[in-house]
């Protein structure tokens, strides 16, 4: 199995000739070229993580790829087919494996409504939260591990890092952040992933890591 890092929190996942796109959002590149695609996950429906355009562009090429998100998404796609999602579903869609984690957003203000939001755990390997620090629960081998957000505070992103204990991990959603910025955030995380022994890793959008 293979993952792919693109822009921000987009992420794709290969095995056996299918894939699985992870939150296709505004700060991605247009996902033009992706084949065999057999779902896509939307972690909540904030434009970052997912737009109609990038769905379409999926969808154009791959008609039948389902479409997994929690209600917030399936309300907010309302012109696509989406099936929702909730803490402690699981999910087969052959060759793939999903489990769900957790309900919302993480607080960016009061007055700022909080959205739905889950975890998801792919083939019990990657574990990616969305915008939030809902501990999964289980062995995480892969966490994608968010490094720069308005929600985000870096000493919290550590401290979640630090409980998860991922055997390797690699940031996302970085595009807020200057590269002053995610040097030092990424620094940050390398720390705690190292001091709970495990790996971190870099990863530039288009560069991947076998799972």
């Amino acid at each position: 199995m293979k993952l792919t890092k693109y822009e921000h929190s987009c992420m794709v996942i290969e095995k056996g000739g299918s894939s699985v796109v992870i939150d296709p959002g505004s700060f991605t590149t247009p996902l033009s070229d992706l084949d065999g695609v057999v779902a896509i996950v939307i972690t909540h429906e904030h434009a970052d993580h997912w737009t109609p355009e990038q769905l379409t562009r999926l969808l154009d090429r791959n008609p039948d790829a389902r479409i997994l998100g929690p209600a917030g998404v399936a309300a907010a796609a309302a012109d696509f087919t989406v099936e929702t999602v909730a803490h402690g579903d699981k999910v087969e869609i052959d060759p793939f494996s999903f489990e769900f984690f957790g309900e919302k957003h993480a607080v960016i203000h009061e007055s700022i409504p909080l959205v739905d939001n889950v975890g998801v755990l792919v083939d019990d390997n990657l574990y990616y939260a969305g915008d939030s620090y809902t501990l999964p629960g289980v062995a995480v081998e892969t966490l994608a591990a968010p490094i720069g957000a308005p929600w985000l505070k870096i000493g919290e992103a550590m401290d979640y890092v630090l409980a998860v204990k991922p055997r390797r991990s690699f940031p996302v959603h970085e595009m807020v952040l200057s590269q002053v910025g995610k040097t030092m955030t990424q620094g940050r995380i390398e720390a705690v992933t190292t001091q709970g022994g495990g790996e971190f890793f870099v990863l530039e959008p288009g560069e991947s890591l076998d799972l």
